[in-house]
C-alpha cells in the first residue's frame, strides 16, 4: 500500500467497527493557554475526558496532524540525523468515550495490523503495566491475558509507570496503556539479539507504533487514583512509523511519506539521496521541516517573532541553514517544495490546496529575508572560527556570539550548529550574561515609574461626550504622576470629556482645558482599563475647579477626514480586489491614514487609480453619514457590517454608515464625505506575505501634494525652456542617453575582447590542463564574468583565476571546465572561501563557477596564488 492506502485502511477499518471518522484538528491551537500546538492526537478531545463536553460521538477515529518542537516533547535536534523522528508528524487514532475498553481495542488492533495491513506475528510485541507500589495497582493482567490469545509469553513484555502508564497531567484522567512494538531487523540481526530485549531500548528498528491507552482512573490532587464513572480508551499509531513497516523500509524517510519530496530536492540541488550522510541529513531535514511550516501556516500561524511564530520561523530557517549550507541553495527553494507536498498529502488535507498561494508566497519570504541574514551571519562566523582556531582555542566566546545574534540577527541555535561541525564551542556563560545584560538595558529604558492616583472627586463613570461636542465643562476626578526617562508627566480624568481617547487606530485628541485664566495643554489622550486617561506636561494650580475643556477643532477635524476616507478605501478595495480584503491594521491622525489588509500581490497603477476614482467619487456625492448606536451584534451583522481586525466587540456596538460602507467602529468621522475634499493614494507596500499597506492623504493634505506635483511640473518646463511637447522633450532627452550607453557598451565589449585576448596568450600549461591566474583591469564583477565564461566556451580543460580592483573593493572569479571538476575533484566555492581570507572578504559558489568580494585589494596577488596552489595540488597529485 502506498501511504494514502495506508491511512484510508485504517479509517475505513475502524468505521466499519461503527466508529465516526472525524477531521483532523488545527496543528496551531488557539483556545488551551498551556499548549501553543496539537502535540498528542487526544488534544482535541480533551474536554470530553474531563467532562467538560458532552459526549457527541462514543466511537470516533482519525488522522490528527501533531507537532512536538518545544516544552518536553523536545525532537528538534534529533530530526533527520535519525530515521524515525519528526517535527510534524501523522497520529492515527481510534476512540471509545465510555463504550468499548481493553478487549475490542487489544483485538481490533491485532486485526488490523495481521489481517488487514499483513504484518508478521513473530516481528510484534505487546508490552502491558507492570504495576506500582506507589499507585498500589498491579500488573494490567487483563491487557496481558487478552495479548496473550495472540502472542507467545515471549512476545509480551512488562513495562514501566514511564512507558506504560499514560496521564494527561498531574491531575485528571490517566491509565494503564498497551504499546505495541515492531522489529524491523533482518533475519540475520534478529537470530543475534532478541527482539524483546531492545524493546524501548531506542533502537531505531525496533519501534513502537502504536499505544492503546485505557483511561480507567483519576489522578486527584493529592495523587491517589479514584476510578472513572466512564472509561475510555485513547489510542495512537506514528503513521509514519507504520508506512516504513508497511512498505518494507529501515527508515521513515524512505517510504512514499517523503520520498517524492526528498527525490525534489536532491534534483534541485544536483545531488543524490543515499551517498553521503551529510547530504543525507539535509535533505530530511528540509523534507520534514516544510510540512510543519506548511501546515502551521495552512492552520493560520504565519511565521513572527513571538511564540508559536517563532517556532515556525525556527524551524524555516533550521531548513534553510541545512540547504544553504550542505546543497548549495543560495536562493530561496523550499516555497517549490509545496506543489510535490500537495502531490503527496493534499488528497487527505484538502487545506493545503486551498491555501497553496498562501503557503508558498509566506515560505519564500521567509526565505529571502533569512538568506540575506545568512549571507551576511556565516561570512562573519567564518572569520571567528579562523581567528579562534588561529589561536588553537576550542570555545568562542560569548561576547561575540551574542553580537552576532544581537546585532546581525543570526539565530544562537544556527551558531552553535557551524561551530559544533567545526569542534567549536560557544562559552554559554558570557552569552547569557550579555542577554541578561540587554534586558536590564531595555527593562531600563521602557521603566516607567507611575505615582497613585490622587482622587479628587468621587465618580464612578465618565461619560464621553466627543462625538457631539468638543467643548464642554469638566472636573478632574483623579490625577497621578508619571515619570520615564527622567521626564515627568501627568494622567488625568475627567467626570465628562470631548477628547476622544486613542483606539480602533485612531490616534487621540489633542487640545486644552483653562480655568482661572490657566491654560493647561492636553498633549495626548487614551483609554486605559476603561478610563480616558488625558496627558499633560502639568498640573493646574488649583485641579478642584471647573474647567472649560476644549479639543483641537482642526485637528480632529483632519482626522474624522482620514478616518471616514479609510473607510471608504476599506470599500474600495474589497470592489476593485474582490471579497478576499479584510483590515489587518490601521493608523489614522492628522497627517495621513495607513491601512493593511489581505492581498496576495502589489496593486497595479490601474488597481491604485480605480480605488482613487470611486473613493473620490463618494466624496464628490457628499453622502452623509448614518449612524446606529447601541445596536446587538446580531443586528450590525445584518445590516452589513464588518467586525475590523484587532477590535473588541461587546453585545451593543456602533455602526457608521456611508451607503454601502457598513463598519463597526467607534472613531470620529465627517458629517458627510464632500468634508474631506479630496483622497489621494501616495504609497503601496508589503509589510508582511499576504498583508499590503497602503498610505493616503486627504483634505489640505492632498492639497499640497498636488501643488507640489504641479511645481514639479513647472521646473521641468523651465529647464526645457518650454512648455509645449513636454513628454516628447523628455523621451528625445532619454533617447539620446540610451544611444550614448549602447555607445558606451560597446566600447566596454571591444575593450574585454582585448582583456580575454591578452589572458589567452598567458595561458600556462599542466598536465594538459590550461591555467589562467592573473589580476586583470575591468570595471565591474559582471565584466570579470562575462570574460570567465567567454573563455570557457573557447579554451578546452580551463583553468581560470582571476582578481580585480574594483573602486577600492578586491573581487576575485574562480571558473573551471566541466571535465575537470569531475576529473579532480575541484570545487570553485571551497577554494574561494580560502582564497577569499587573503583580500579580508568572503564568497562562494558551484563546484565549477564562484566569486568572492573583499576589502582589501593588496591581497589580490596572494589570493589568487592561494588558488592557484589548491587547484594544482589537485591536478599533480
Amino acid at each position: 500500500m502506498n501511504s494514502n492506502e495506508i491511512r484510508q485502511a485504517f479509517l475505513d477499518f475502524f468505521a466499519s467497527k461503527q466508529h465516526k471518522t472525524v477531521s483532523s484538528a488545527p496543528m496551531v491551537i488557539k483556545d488551551d493557554p498551556t499548549l501553543m500546538f496539537t502535540n498528542a492526537g487526544m488534544n482535541q478531545f480533551k474536554d470530553i475526558f474531563l467532562g467538560n463536553t458532552p459526549i457527541k460521538y462514543k466511537r470516533i477515529a482519525n488522522s490528527q496532524k501533531c507537532l512536538r518542537v518545544s516544552g518536553k516533547h523536545n525532537d528538534l535536534e534529533e530530526v533527520g540525523h535519525d530515521t524515525y523522528h519528526h517535527t510534524m508528524f501523522e497520529m492515527l487514532g481510534n476512540w471509545s468515550f465510555g463504550d468499548y475498553f481493553k478487549k475490542d481495542a487489544i483485538n481490533w488492533a491485532w486485526e488490523l495490523l495481521t489481517d488487514v495491513f499483513k504484518l508478521p506475528q513473530d516481528r510484534l510485541y505487546a508490552s502491558v503495566f507492570e504495576g506500582s507500589a506507589d499507585d498500589k495497582l498491579g500488573r494490567d493482567d487483563e491487557a496481558a491475558e487478552l495479548w496473550a490469545k495472540f502472542l507467545p509469553a515471549e512476545q509480551i513484555i512488562n513495562g514501566n509507570k514511564k512507558d506504560n502508564f499514560w496521564e494527561m497531567g498531574d491531575t485528571g484522567p490517566c491509565g494503564p496503556c498497551s504499546e505495541i512494538h515492531v522489529d524491523l531487523r533482518s533475519d540475520e540481526e534478529r537470530k543475534i539479539v532478541a527482539g524483546r530485549d531492545l524493546v524501548n531500548k531506542d533502537h531505531p528498528q525496533v519501534i513502537e507504533i502504536w499505544n492503546l491507552v485505557f483511561m480507567q482512573y483519576n489522578r486527584k490532587a493529592d495523587s491517589s487514583l479514584e476510578a472513572l464513572p466512564h472509561q475510555h480508551v485513547d489510542t495512537g499509531m506514528g503513521f509514519e512509523r507504520l508506512c516504513m513497516a508497511m512498505q518494507g523500509k529501515t527508515s521513515n524517510y524512505d517510504t512514499d511519506v517523503f520520498q517524492p519530496i526528498i527525490q525534489t530536492i536532491a534534483k534541485m540541488s544536483a545531488k543524490e539521496y543515499g551517498k553521503d550522510e551529510e547530504i543525507d541529513i539535509a535533505l530530511r531535514v528540509i523534507a520534514d521541516h516544510i510540512r510543519t511550516i506548511a501546515f502551521a501556516i495552512t492552520d493560520g500561524q504565519l511565521p513572527s517573532n513571538n511564540k508559536a511564530g517563532y517556532v515556525i520561523r525556527r524551524i524555516l530557517r533550521r531548513a534553510v541553514r541545512y540547504g544553504y549550507t550542505f546543497l548549495g541553495f543560495k536562493e530561496p527553494f523550499m516555497h517549490r517544495l509545496i506543489p510535490v507536498l500537495i502531490e503527496v498529502m493534499g488528497k487527505h488535507f484538502p487545506e493545503l490546496i486551498k491555501q497553496q498561494n498562501l503557503i508558498e508566497k509566506v515560505v519564500m519570504e521567509e526565505e529571502n529575508s533569512f538568506l540575506r541574514t545568512l549571507e551576511n551571519g556565516i561570512r562573519l562566523l567564518d572569520q571567528i572560527i579562523d581567528k579562534t582556531k588561529s589561536e588553537d582555542y576550542k570555545v568562542v566566546s560569548g561576547k561575540v556570539a551574542f553580537e552576532l545574534y544581537d546585532t546581525y540577527g543570526f539565530p544562537l541555535d544556527l551558531t552553535e550548529l557551524i561551530l559544533k561541525e567545526n569542534d567549536l564551542v560557544i562559552n554559554r556563560k558570557e552569552f547569557n550574561e550579555e542577554m541578561e545584560a540587554q534586558k536590564n538595558r531595555s527593562r531600563s529604558a521602557t521603566s516607567v515609574d507611575t505615582g497613585d492616583w490622587i482622587e479628587i472627586l468621587k465618580d464612578d463613570v465618565e461619560e464621553f461626550v466627543g462625538y457631539d461636542y468638543l467643548t464642554t465643562e469638566v472636573r478632574i476626578t483623579r490625577y497621578r504622576k508619571i515619570s520615564s526617562k527622567d521626564k515627568d508627566q501627568y494622567q488625568m480624568v475627567f467626570n465628562i470629556t470631548p477628547f476622544y481617547g486613542e483606539s480602533g487606530g485612531q490616534v487621540g485628541d489633542t487640545g486644552y482645558i483653562e480655568a482661572n485664566g490657566e491654560k493647561i495643554s492636553i498633549v495626548d489622550t487614551k483609554k486605559e482599563h476603561g478610563l480616558i486617561v488625558h496627558f499633560t506636561k502639568e498640573l493646574p494650580k488649583d485641579p478642584t475647579v471647573v474647567f472649560k475643556a476644549v479639543v483641537s477643532e482642526s485637528k480632529r477635524t483632519l482626522i474624522a477626514n482620514n478616518h471616514t476616507a479609510t473607510h471608504l478605501m476599506h470599500h474600495a478595495l474589497r470592489e476593485v480586489l474582490g471579497e478576499h480584503v479584510e483590515q489587518k491594521g490601521s493608523l489614522v491622525n492628522a497627517d495621513h491614514l495607513r491601512f493593511d489588509f489581505s492581498h496576495f500581490q502589489k496593486l497595479t497603477e490601474e488597481e491604485i487609480a480605480k480605488v482613487e476614482e470611486i473613493v473620490n467619487a463618494k466624496i464628490r456625492e457628499n453622502i452623509s453619514i448614518e449612524i446606529k448606536n447601541n445596536i446587538p451584534m446580531t443586528e450590525a451583522v445584518n445590516l452589513g457590517a464588518m467586525a475590523l481586525f484587532g477590535e473588541k466587540y461587546g453585545d451593543l456596538v456602533r455602526v457608521i454608515k456611508f451607503n454601502d460602507s457598513v463598519e463597526l467602529c467607534g472613531g470620529t468621522h465627517v458629517n458627510a464625505t464632500g468634508q474631506i475634499g479630496y483622497f489621494k493614494i501616495t504609497s503601496e507596500s508589503a509589510i508582511a506575505a499576504g498583508v499590503r499597506r497602503i498610505e493616503a492623504i486627504t483634505a489640505v493634505k492632498a492639497e499640497q501634494f498636488i501643488n507640489d506635483k504641479l511645481n514639479t511640473l513647472k521646473e521641468i518646463e523651465r529647464i526645457f525652456k518650454s512648455n509645449q511637447n513636454l513628454i516628447k522633450n523628455i523621451t528625445d532627452l532619454m533617447n539620446e542617453n540610451s544611444g550614448l550607453k549602447k555607445d558606451l557598451d560597446g566600447f566596454i565589449k571591444d575593450r574585454l575582447k582585448i582583456v580575454k585576448n591578452d589572458l589567452k596568450g598567458n595561458i600556462s600549461v599542466t598536465n594538459n590542463v590550461n591555467i589562467i591566474a592573473e589580476s586583470i583591469a575591468v570595471a565591474s564583477a559582471g565584466d570579470i564574468k562575462d570574460i570567465a565564461f567567454q573563455l570557457k566556451g573557447e579554451v578546452d580543460n580551463l583553468v581560470f583565476i582571476s582578481g580585480a580592483d574594483l573602486d577600492g573593493k578586491a573581487n576575485i572569479t574562480i571558473m573551471f571546465s566541466d571535465n575537470l571538476v569531475k576529473e579532480y575533484d575541484l570545487n570553485a566555492g571551497a577554494i574561494i572561501r580560502e582564497a577569499a581570507k587573503e583580500i579580508k572578504g568572503g564568497g562562494g559558489g558551484q563546484p565549477f563557477f564562484a566569486s568572492a568580494g573583499g576589502k582589501d585589494p593588496q591581497g589580490l596577488e596572494k589570493a589568487i596564488e592561494v588558488a592557484k596552489k589548491m587547484v594544482l595540488h589537485k591536478i599533480e597529485g
